[in-house]
């Protein structure tokens, strides 16, 4: 007698609790999916914040170690920097600065090492300076052995700037920032 009341209790689920169970998993999916192209935006802007901020260390540590790729033979170890131009929003420019005047230009002898593209309609937003102000909104960070602190240029010439701030969104409206000092320490927000 006992074990046909146990067998009662444990018959399963009913249709009424397998329906309120799809109906919670149904509601949670649908929040999930309709959040997730906000979140991966995130995600995407943090990644190219980072991607950026590696390529200017890199810049850094390639000025500091007096590399020299085989295409710079005979000359003076060159000063390595990032270019960013807001009127092409979707590239930069990792350079090596030959001639040394701390400004990068393409007319000049400046190397062009990497045309960094940045994808997923992601784009370079703005450059604000601390304390001074980026002309034509064209900005250079360059690095120039054996210092490790960052110079900061415009096209009019050598900036005198407390910090530069490199502003990144995306068409999801996430944003991300990287801050570089004269230190040469890069911050990304």
């Amino acid at each position: 007698m006992k074990e046909s009341k146990r067998i009662k209790k444990n018959r399963g689920m009913t249709y009424v609790e397998l329906i309120v169970v799809l109906s919670i998993f149904a509601v949670m999916s649908s929040i999930v999916l309709f959040n997730y192209g906000e979140f991966q935006a995130k995600v995407d802007i943090k990644n190219l914040a980072s991607d950026i901020a590696l390529k200017i260390v890199e810049a850094q540590k390639s000025a500091l170690s007096g590399n020299s790729p085989n295409l710079f033979s005979g000359l003076m170890k060159p000063s390595y920097g990032v270019y960013f131009d807001t009127a092409d929003p979707i590239h930069f420019i990792y350079f090596a600065d030959k001639d040394n005047n701390g400004i990068y230009s393409s007319s000049s002898l400046d190397t062009i090492l990497d045309t960094i593209i940045i994808t997923k309609n992601n784009r370079i937003s703005g450059l604000v300076g601390g304390g001074c102000t980026i002309n034509n909104n064209k900005l250079s960070i360059i690095f120039k052995r054996p210092d490790s602190s960052a110079k900061f240029a415009s096209d009019s010439g050598v900036l005198s700037c407390t910090s530069v701030q490199i502003s990144i969104a995306s068409p999801k409206s996430a944003t991300a920032t990287i801050k570089i000092y004269p230190s040469g320490r890069v911050q990304v927000n």
